[in-house]
């Protein structure tokens, strides 16, 4: 087995799915069409859980935050959502993984479950954000069913806006909540709340609201393929990213440097 590569965590892992070892962060060894059968098989058998798409964001928010660490291990899935995740797992030894970004995942889901009974419920986005992205998805996969929306403030949620979730989720009954907030606000979300929804798979895809209601432009095909994503997207919102990419980029070189190396050991913990 090769140094930074994993055997299946435990059996609620989709079956023959390895992880690949990031600085200590277990990444799915997988594509986007091994991404979707899992996602049909939890349904279909109704295996509880939360998906994490997970880039270099996210893995290096977990080397200062054993927590959040342990919430993105203990993810039914955590996806290669950007490209330094999929290179990883080549060097591995994992030829057939690729990435699985937040929003294609989205798109994928929806499109695989428009002549399935899978319900779907939208958490997440700027005010009128998930009410669009609704009217969206309904359009564009005619047939689906979305029958419930929440828009949640920029806070934890207090008693009284946790039991109104609580019972919208309980009369909706969907199948697979989607969650649009940032990392790490999202994991968190979805590690905190799995156990108090009546919710069979909690996905958190980040931007993905945005992107497909067209609040905010995606980057080219070609930026996504060649790692290069973070500076469309850095151009867009310099204010908000310039301390997440100029600071964790650099950092997330150095410890891969050391871990390929073998000059630094990081575990991956269940």
């Amino acid at each position: 087995m090769p140094i930074n590569s994993e055997e299946p965590r435990s059996a609620d892992l989709p079956r023959g799915v390895h992880r690949v070892n990031v600085l200590g962060v277990g990444i799915s060894a997988l594509d986007l069409a091994a991404s979707i059968a899992a996602v049909g098989d939890a349904i279909e058998n109704r295996k509880k859980g939360y998906i994490c798409v997970t880039g270099v964001h996210g893995v290096s928010e977990a080397q200062s935050d054993p927590e959040f660490r342990k919430i993105l291990n203990a993810a039914f899935l955590c996806t290669p959502d950007g490209m330094p995740m999929v290179w990883m797992g080549k060097l591995g030894g994992f030829r057939d993984m690729d990435r699985v970004y937040g929003p294609d995942l989205m798109l994928e889901v929806f499109r695989w479950s428009q002549n399935r009974a899978c319900r779907h419920f939208l958490f997440g986005g700027a005010p009128g954000v998930a009410e669009s992205l609704k009217a969206s998805m309904e359009s564009r996969f005619p047939g689906v069913q979305i029958p419930g929306c929440y828009t949640p403030p920029f806070r934890p949620l207090n008693e009284s806006e946790e039991n109104v979730l609580q019972d919208l989720v309980s009369d909706t009954k969907p199948d697979i909540l989607w969650v649009g907030l940032s990392t790490p606000k999202q994991e968190r979300f979805m590690a905190d709340y799995l156990g108090k929804l009546d919710v069979t798979l909690m996905i958190g895809v980040g931007a993905a609201f945005d992107f497909h209601t067209g609040r905010v432009r995606q980057a080219p095909k070609w930026m996504q393929r060649s790692g290069l994503e973070w500076f469309f997207r850095l151009y867009q919102e310099p204010k908000r990213l310039w301390r997440r990419y100029l600071r964790n980029n650099p950092l997330f070189l150095g410890r891969v440097f050391l871990q390929l190396t073998r000059l630094r050991k990081y575990r991956l913990e269940e």
